[in-house]
């Protein structure tokens, strides 16, 4: 009888805690992640933001701090829970979308997809990381690079809960407008993964398969339906689903047709004109029946 008390005073104990949790979350004063404070004036979008600075983004290697007191809202479409994004997400709204770069890993946990943010910008800085559109911090100078993590939570605030459901990626087009859709959810249909030798990954570690190139971290694998200039798959070698076999037929080396959805980014070398697909999670690879 006294076990049996115990167990249900912890479990109601844990019920309380749960529920205590729950309600500090519910409260928007209360909230253990951002800044409650900020207010909601002054919010453009995207596109207009990217309008303000024109040049910024044709050059690899510029920043600009943005001096005006204005702010951003969007949603997450993209983070690190699938450890292919490292210490940045990506958000958008109706009119585009921008990359955000924090110092921070596990973001996912304070910044789900579906999670409606609005972000003060002014003192944060923008630029062109290797052409592609971010916000952070000034990086070895003229640079663009990742912001602190405690100035970010004093720059965003919560809108809303997360509501996957409402991100729908658009159709890739290898011609799409870079500077517009650069950091775009998007999916690539019907597509097939060139063959490769060795162990035949997304990622492999070079120590175990001397057949791969990695190049930041990071290996690039091509299309049969594109050329490997105009786009490819990237995905780091830390990726959870690096190890992953590529959709292809082990015994007959058919490729195996399947949609790809990710982040649409700019490739970092070379002239900056090919588009990377950085894949979020290992369920944006979506198996076609042959």
């Amino acid at each position: 009888m006294i076990t049996k008390n115990i167990k249900t005073i912890i479990a109601c104990f844990i019920t309380a805690v749960l529920a205590a949790c729950q309600g500090d979350w519910d409260d928007p004063n209360n909230v253990p992640y951002g800044n409650s404070s900020i207010n909601d004036e002054n919010i453009i979008t995207i596109a207009e933001l990217k309008a303000k600075y024109p040049n910024v983004f044709e050059e690899t290697d510029k920043n600009v701090k943005i001096e005006e007191d204005i702010k951003i809202k969007g949603r997450v479409t993209g983070n690190d829970i699938g450890s292919n994004l490292y210490k940045q997400f990506a958000l958008q709204d109706e009119t585009g979308a921008i990359i955000i770069a924090v110092n921070q890993s596990g973001m996912h946990g304070f910044l789900a997809e579906g999670q409606e943010i609005v972000i003060a910008l002014k003192d944060l800085y923008i630029g062109g990381y290797h052409k592609q559109p971010e916000i952070g911090q000034p990086y070895n100078g003229t640079s663009i690079g990742r912001m602190n993590k405690d100035l970010f939570q004093q720059h965003f605030k919560y809108v809303g809960t997360p509501d996957p459901s409402v991100i729908k990626p658009i159709d890739f087009d290898v011609d799409m407008d870079k500077n517009e859709h650069c950091g775009k959810l998007v999916t690539l249909k019907n597509v097939s993964f060139a063959i490769v030798a060795g162990l035949g990954t997304f990622a492999p570690d070079s120590t175990v398969d001397n057949t791969v190139t990695i190049v930041g971290g990071c290996v690039n694998r091509a299309l049969n339906e594109y050329s490997a200039s105009d786009v490819v798959i990237r995905t780091s070698t830390y990726a959870k689903f690096a190890a992953r076999k590529l959709p292809i037929e082990a015994e007959t080396l058919k490729p195996i047709k399947c949609n790809i959805t990710g982040i649409a980014n700019r490739y970092v070398s070379g002239s900056r004109d090919t588009w990377q697909i950085m894949i979020r999670k290992e369920s944006d690879i979506e198996i076609l029946e042959n």
